[in-house]
């Protein structure tokens, strides 16, 4: 599968890259979220998703306060990955904050990835800021045009805010790169919001995180509902309708067509459902996967090498909203 351009901006980036909220560490509240990993577990996924031809990663000061950014960038070295090699998306997070927050801690965001640079930088939320989001996009700009980023782009944003994030930055004279949302075969909201709509018309990328809807998507909870008691706090919690007796019963039909799909092509369940948002949206739609595991970063990555049919899609379509 081709590369994808990054909205208007000349990086091209690979359809799948690697999400790293899971090098956050221990220490920090994603942990109720995601498995953390170590920098020595970090170095082995890094390397997967590399072998199997991802070429970006994303992350984000909120991940550990830089210790994501930090672990990633000593993976990618210990990989043998030079800056500029591949792409790092990170995130400033507004909670709290001014936007001159952004210009203060742009040398934090650089410091931590040890020297890669910033190719894409996002407002984590549209929500939080003590300051307001045309502020805060003029601070990007002023970032991008000062060189210490390449492309700017926000992150949660609704369709009327992607229109706000847009027009502010092209009296920047700064395209809008990207908006990173929710999407998965159990969460296309995208499709009735007018956030895709806008990101075509307007030429924005979509990032599609939790693309497997933590976990639901891969079907190791349908075939054995006792390790939901397993699954992380806050997917417990904010997962308990989907993960239900109930929830798992009404998604079964779609996990078992997507194994049917899968059996076709010798791939998984999960990987069904990642080419799934990859293909059914084309180039606009990009996704993010995270991996706990090799394995699990290898089986994205190779989410690459085949596509789903209209056929195939249509039908998956149809169960989804079942």
């Amino acid at each position: 599968m081709r590369t994808r351009r990054l909205g208007k901006t000349d990086i091209e980036i690979s359809p799948i890259g690697l999400g790293c909220m899971q090098f956050a560490g221990t220490s920090n509240m994603t942990r109720w979220m995601v498995r953390p990993l170590d920098q020595e577990m970090a170095v082995p996924v890094v390397r997967a998703a590399l072998d199997g031809g991802v070429t970006w990663f994303d992350t984000a000061e909120m991940y550990g306060n830089g210790t994501s950014e930090a672990v990633l960038a000593a993976a990618l070295k210990s990989c043998g990955i030079a800056p500029g090699e591949v792409a790092v998306a990170t995130k400033w997070s507004p909670v709290g904050r001014t936007a001159a927050s952004i210009t203060r801690t742009i040398g934090d965001r650089l410091r931590h990835l040890g020297g890669f640079p910033v190719d894409l930088h996002q407002i984590h939320f549209p929500f939080g800021s003590l300051s307001s989001i045309p502020a805060q996009l003029q601070a990007m700009a002023r970032l991008l045009k000062a060189g210490r980023i390449r492309s700017v782009g926000v992150s949660n944003f609704s369709a009327r805010r992607l229109e706000l994030a847009h027009r502010v930055l092209a009296a920047e004279g700064v395209t809008l790169a990207s908006n990173q949302v929710r999407i998965s075969l159990l969460h296309r909201h995208v499709e009735r919001d007018g956030v895709l709509d806008t990101a075509r018309r307007l030429g924005v990328t979509l990032i599609a995180y939790s693309p497997l809807d933590g976990g639901l998507l891969t079907g190791r909870f349908h075939d054995d509902p006792a390790l939901t008691r397993s699954a992380p706090v806050m997917r417990r919690v904010f997962g308990r309708r989907e993960l239900s007796a109930q929830g798992l019963a009404r998604t079964q039909p779609l996990i078992d067509e997507m194994r049917s799909i899968g059996q076709a092509y010798g791939v998984s369940i999960s990987q069904v459902a990642v080419n799934w948002v990859i293909t059914r949206y084309g180039d606009t739609v990009v996704a993010i996967p995270g991996a706990s595991k090799p394995r699990q970063a290898a089986q994205a990555a190779a989410t690459m090498e085949f596509q789903l049919t209209e056929a195939e899609i249509g039908r998956l379509n149809e169960l989804s909203l079942a």
